[in-house]
């Protein structure tokens, strides 16, 4: 999700590829676990997906008692689905750095 003329949407438009991350903070250096990905990312250009995106959005903060704003319309930003290429399974507990890699 980023703004329509945005640095990340032209870079996007231009090289699809992307790195991500998913984990959590953890106080000790050996009990990283969480999951490294090597990905494609597309512009979602269907208003009804777009639309379903905007809305469970507020459902990943449900901490957030309300928002500054409004929240955006699918015309005022870009959403991009990210199609892993490779996956890397991180497990700390498992020795440092240890990966287990799943070619999707």
């Amino acid at each position: 999700l980023c703004g329509l003329e945005s640095q990340k949407a032209g870079n996007l438009t231009q090289d699809d590829r992307v790195s991500l991350t998913i984990d959590h903070d953890t106080p000790q250096v050996m009990e990283i676990t969480g999951l490294s990905m090597a990905a494609r990312a597309q512009a979602v250009t269907d208003l009804a997906e777009a639309e379903k995106v905007l809305r469970m959005l507020p459902l990943k903060y449900p901490q957030q008692v309300s928002l500054p704003g409004p929240m955006p319309t699918p015309d005022q930003v870009r959403i991009f689905r990210v199609m892993p290429t490779v996956i890397s399974v991180l497990d700390y507990s498992k020795g440092f750095g240890h990966t287990d890699v799943v070619t999707c």
